[in-house]
């Protein structure tokens, strides 16, 4: 039964990524989250004011089974796939995150300091959330894609600007887990 809770190993996942990608690759679909959204506008009625969300929107519609399938996915892996184990963090990263005001490191999915209701309704938790949403939002229409549509899509397409994308993305988590958030926290 423990083994049940335990997360997949790679062996497991990584092989069903890349059968998921053979498949939309033979069928000649691309896979992404960030163009969900372009989708989602669209239906809603985006298009009457703005040219970019005048597109095709039904053609898409096959691929908001991926953000179905991502909260139902999340769903079942925090109730009932979940151990409730402690992330194990290297000591070195729990010192810092402690130093930066982080009570508990690692202790759940993610920080309560950043993600609990409190946090996220305080003028500083809604301000990250608002120019953190801004952002991504420009960085996924600039870089013309998501991180799991770069990463995943364009490179196991070969793609070359998926890959330049993609080494910006860990360039820009570099530079915001080393330089920035130890400035915010």
């Amino acid at each position: 039964m423990d083994y049940i809770l335990s997360p997949w190993p790679w062996y497991v996942s990584g092989p069903l990524i890349a059968l998921v990608m053979a498949l939309l690759l033979y069928f000649g679909k691309t896979f992404g989250m960030s163009s969900n959204l372009r989708t989602m506008c669209s239906i809603m009625g985006a298009d009457k004011f703005a040219d970019f969300f005048k597109f095709d929107w039904k053609s898409q519609l096959w691929n908001l089974t991926v953000v179905a399938g991502t909260v139902i996915g999340g769903f079942i892996a925090t109730h009932y796939l979940s151990d409730d184990s402690v992330t194990d963090l290297n000591p070195a990263t729990v010192t810092e995150l402690q130093h930066m005001g982080f009570e508990n490191p690692g202790a759940t999915l993610v920080p309560d300091e950043m993600y609990d209701v409190e946090a996220i309704t305080s003028v500083k938790g809604l301000a990250l959330l608002i120019i953190g949403g801004l952002l991504v939002g420009f960085g996924t229409r600039y870089a013309g894609g998501c991180t799991s549509g770069h990463a995943i899509t364009g490179l196991s397409s070969l793609q070359k600007p998926s890959l330049i994308a993609v080494i910006g993305f860990f360039v820009g988590g570099l530079i915001m887990t080393n330089l920035i958030l130890p400035l915010i926290f």
